[in-house]
């Protein structure tokens, strides 16, 4: 039996099967309740503002907003939001991106369901959850230059697998000045080729395809 206290979640994420199965461990604990399930950040955001659960778990990747957008406003309308990244991805600029936004956790979804349910009691508390292996590389993304706006710009047009000559004239800038920003990103990143820069922003979250 629930009791009358119990920990009121929302979940948000594009899957209708993760949902259901987060629900499942989540319900069946109880001292928690599932109050509401959101499909994309839009959702997330009206679901938060009638329900306003005491914990929510967020994913990253959703279809029109995403969950760093989503975090985002929650967080601006609501000081105390107490919101988890729960996501399949684990890149640092990911897990960096989720936190700045405003959430207090980070969980993979291959994550055991003891884990899942300890990191919504710890932040209900007030307490942050962050598992070592995804606070090693928080602290790696901490310690790596910043890219700037423009740089990332011009490094997602990489990943679209666009020339120099053809992102400048997306960028309306010189094709010297698209060399120079991809001379600082390959610098910025530590890699030799642009090959690298992108398989690396790829897996650090910088770049999403």
């Amino acid at each position: 039996m629930k009791q009358s206290t119990s920990i009121r979640v929302l979940i948000a994420d594009d899957h209708a099967i993760i949902r259901r199965g987060l629900a499942t461990i989540i319900n069946h604990d109880s001292e928690m309740t599932v109050i509401a399930q959101a499909e994309d950040g839009d959702q997330a955001i009206a679901l938060y503002r009638e329900h306003q659960p005491d914990v929510t778990l967020m994913d990253l990747r959703m279809p029109n907003m995403g969950g760093v957008e989503a975090i985002t406003a929650i967080c601006a309308e609501f000081k105390h939001a107490r919101i988890a990244v729960l996501t399949t991805y684990d890149g640092d600029d990911d897990i960096y991106r989720g936190l700045q936004a405003g959430a207090q956790g980070y969980l993979l979804k291959d994550a055991k369901p003891s884990e899942l349910l300890n990191a919504i009691r710890a932040i209900h508390s007030g307490e942050k959850y962050i598992p070592p292996a995804v606070g090693a590389k928080l602290l790696q993304r901490m310690s790596n230059p910043e890219l700037s706006e423009r740089e990332l710009g011009v490094l997602r047009l990489m990943a679209q697998g666009m020339s120099n000559q053809v992102i400048g004239t997306t960028l309306s800038i010189s094709e010297s000045t698209v060399k120079a920003h991809v001379n600082r990103i390959l610098s910025k990143l530590g890699v030799n080729d642009r090959t690298q820069a992108v398989i690396i922003a790829i897996k650090r979250g910088i770049v999403n395809l």
